[in-house]
């Protein structure tokens, strides 16, 4: 069995059946939010962006939210295989003196770890010659405009979760999306409304880019907001995950202007999940909803679950693992690696898979 699944919206599997699987074909990579998980994808990051990109170079639309908009950040680094190496690092030596840390001593060690890991690269990342950064954050509105304290932002949540369960325009009430992003992009096919949520677009430069990546991964009740990130809109701002959690964005429209593009998705699942609060719901999956082809020129490539099975635990890494192991921070890490390590396989099978594509093993999404 393969360590890699394929599944494929039409547009996409007819274009890899037609030209195979080029790099000169993919103009978007969105990376999801999850915690732990994107770190699954080291070697495969590394690999897309160290080697077989600069095959081909051209504008590509890097866009994430939390974890996965700080690998973003990573690709656009001057050496990208080394910068996720050391985001692997960063990420999964967070030490903590309890099984409980407190919300400082979270953003204490979160912010740290985001200082090292740009720090004397933020040139590279804002004005890298191809790649165009797009980071994803959440702004409060209305109970969540500025909770004065922790119980009105659990209240406030409280609420969000209660509107979503309605629906998620419903959650539009309570928040608005945040753009903040590299203003050299063409993106209409993102800039232009595509849903309820009210989106802003802010310019992201060198002054604000440690702050916007901390937005968009901060967990709401265990992190405190950022408040008022500079050239963005004002206001108190969350993890990009609680609305677009695997980025279920309207693709399809970049089609319009070039029908061959893909958008790749390296996914660790087949399931593309729009918001955080969505996740106990499988029939808000993208796939399965009202606007699914939006997914029609996207590839998504996954670890198959015998892939997953070979991890420590049985599973993916995520932050369960923080539980699990408690202060044994040296077992959890020592995990972590081995889970990175074992990574190396999907890039080989995604390597092989450009080299000789085989449409055989794509499924539809």
């Amino acid at each position: 069995m393969s360590d890699l699944t394929f599944h494929a919206g039409p547009r996409a599997l007819e274009r890899i059946r037609t030209h195979g699987l080029r790099a000169a074909d993919i103009a978007v990579v969105p990376a999801a939010a999850g915690g732990p998980k994107g770190l699954l994808f080291r070697a495969l990051d590394g690999w897309l962006f160290g080697s077989w990109f600069p095959t081909a170079p051209r504008e590509r639309i890097l866009i994430g939210s939390s974890i996965g908009a700080w690998r973003m950040a990573a690709a656009c680094q001057r050496d990208p295989a080394k910068a996720f190496t050391r985001l692997g690092e960063l990420y999964s030596g967070q030490r903590y003196t309890s099984t409980k840390p407190s919300q400082q001593q979270i953003d204490e060690v979160v912010q740290g770890l985001l200082r090292e890991f740009v720090r004397g690269h933020e040139d590279d990342i804002v004005a890298h010659p191809h790649y165009r950064l797009q980071v994803l954050a959440v702004r409060g509105k209305r109970a969540l405009a500025a909770p004065g304290h922790r119980h009105a932002e659990l209240r406030g949540f409280a609420a969000a979760a209660l509107h979503n369960l309605f629906s998620r325009d419903k959650l539009a009430l309570l928040m608005d999306r945040v753009v903040i992003g590299d203003r050299r992009a063409d993106a209409p096919w993102l800039s232009d409304a595509f849903d309820r949520f009210d989106t802003h677009f802010a310019p992201l430069t060198q002054d604000n880019l440690a702050a916007s990546l901390l937005a968009s991964g901060t967990l709401p009740m265990l992190m405190q907001p950022v408040r008022d990130i500079p050239g963005a809109p004002p206001g108190h701002y969350w993890d990009g995950g609680i609305i677009d959690y695997n980025l279920a964005l309207p693709y399809a429209r970049i089609a319009e202007r070039e029908p061959g593009a893909i958008v790749l998705y390296p996914h660790f699942s087949e399931h593309i999940v729009p918001g955080w609060l969505d996740k106990a719901m499988p029939w808000r999956r993208a796939a399965r909803g009202p606007n699914r082809g939006w997914l029609d020129n996207v590839l998504v490539v996954a670890p198959s679950r015998e892939f997953l099975g070979k991890l420590p635990r049985g599973k993916i890494i995520d932050r369960s693992d923080f539980q699990f192991y408690g202060l044994n921070h040296d077992a959890r890490i020592q995990a972590w690696h081995r889970a990175m390590d074992e990574g190396e396989r999907l890039r080989d099978a995604f390597a092989a898979f450009v080299e000789k594509p085989d449409v055989g093993q794509i499924r539809p999404l």
